[in-house]
């Protein structure tokens, strides 16, 4: 007997695009190799805009960005990308690290948001964007929460460091470490507040995908990166991303320094799916608000999420060789969805590829081979076909009369 690969194509397939993959929300994106060290900081970006445009599945496209990544949310794949593994000023795009470490306390009981941290004096002293904690006093981890969120508040920062770790240094160490164990190839923090310190860096993509993990380990936290306001001291602030005061985002960040110019992560969900957006390098606020909008909208309006077919679906009966039954069913081991670029759906196909015959005893969930997503130019994602059923092999009397063709 000689054994031939099969393969078929079939009807009605979808599209995969570079860097796209079937994973879910905790899948981590590629990484581009990080550079041995972190690069002097960007100049200010005042008006220059970059003329490279972003690399995309459907082209390039333009952006005043300096540094963008766009994530698919379901697949965590890459729909945009430039300079997105460059390692730049996050300014307090950092904020949303000191958050995570802040959510993960909560979540492990070992901070409550009703407990109440006092603030030092190094905290009430901090420059920058605040939300005016008073010297000497106590305030709740809740109200600290809002303020760094909302308002962006160093001193918010400066006081959940110095109450969770004992200094913001210590609390350094806990986000880099927790950075590590995110796979954050290309952060490296000095600070709890993202202000300007040598050696503390961001890429878009670590950016994109730390507020994918807070958006999927958190759910019971994200709130408050979509709350418009929020008043402390009788003083009133409102969410500097504008993204969130319009309603076309739901989080998560700005930020800002004359390094990086203007900053923004932002996330938005439209008919049941999500998007992650991480810019820098924007030369003014009203730029950073535009273009966030506009790319936002683009990722949208470009690429759809398809059900390429379900599991457990039978896509072929397989020949067996000396098997009870002379087929079995494959089936596929697991539900095929994918992110795809609109109009891409017809110019795709699907294949299935496998051994023929295969050869008895073939167990019932066995894999036996693989159902390929292909795009014209050969690249393809692809998932596991298994045995539908068991097929036992024939004894001696059953192999005779196969032969014999009884």
């Amino acid at each position: 007997m000689t054994l031939q690969t099969r393969r078929f194509l079939l009807a009605g397939g979808a599209a995969l695009f570079s860097g796209g993959f079937a994973g879910g929300a905790g899948a981590r994106p590629r990484h581009k190799p990080a550079p041995s060290a972190a690069p002097e900081a960007p100049a200010a970006t005042g008006g220059t805009v970059p003329e490279t445009p972003a690399t995309t599945p459907v082209g390039p496209v333009d952006t005043m960005a300096r540094w963008a990544c766009i994530l698919d949310y379901g697949s965590g794949a890459t729909v945009l990308e430039k300079n997105a593994d460059e390692r730049m000023p996050p300014s307090s795009l950092t904020k949303m690290m000191t958050a995570y470490v802040t959510f993960g306390m909560l979540r492990a009981g070992r901070l409550k948001l009703d407990q109440m941290l006092p603030v030092s004096e190094r905290a009430w002293r901090m420059q920058g964007s605040k939300m005016f904690v008073p010297l000497g006093q106590s305030v709740a981890v809740q109200d600290l929460v809002q303020g760094m969120i909302i308002q962006s508040g160093n001193d918010a920062c400066i006081v959940l460091s110095e109450g969770i770790s004992g200094s913001q240094e210590q609390f350094v160490a806990l986000m880099n470490d927790t950075a590590a164990k995110l796979g954050l190839t290309n952060s490296h923090f000095m600070n709890a507040t993202g202000w300007p310190a040598d050696n503390h860096y961001m890429s878009a993509r670590d950016v994109a995908y730390l507020a994918l993990r807070l958006i999927h380990d958190f759910p019971e936290y994200y709130h408050f990166f979509s709350e418009k306001e929020f008043i402390f001291n009788k003083i009133h602030q409102e969410n500097r991303n504008s993204l969130v005061v319009k309603g076309l985002a739901d989080g998560l960040k700005t930020g800002h320094t004359d390094a990086g110019g203007f900053g923004l992560c932002a996330s938005s969900e439209r008919d049941g799916r999500r998007v992650v957006m991480a810019i820098n390098g924007l030369p003014s606020d009203g730029a950073r608000g535009r273009e966030g909008e506009r790319l936002m909208g683009w990722a949208f309006a470009n690429f759809e999420t398809a059900q390429i077919i379900n599991k457990g679906e039978i896509v072929e009966q397989a020949p067996v060789w000396m098997g009870a039954s002379q087929t079995v069913p494959l089936v596929v081991a697991q539900e095929f969805r994918m992110l795809l670029p609109h109009g891409w759906k017809n110019s795709t196909h699907v294949a299935i590829d496998y051994d023929s015959p295969l050869i008895a005893p073939v167990s019932e969930g066995q894999v036996v081979g693989q159902l390929s997503v292909v795009l014209p130019g050969g690249r393809k994602a692809s998932i596991p076909l298994v045995a539908g059923q068991a097929v036992p092999a024939l004894g001696l009397l059953g192999r005779a009369a196969r032969r014999l063709h009884l």
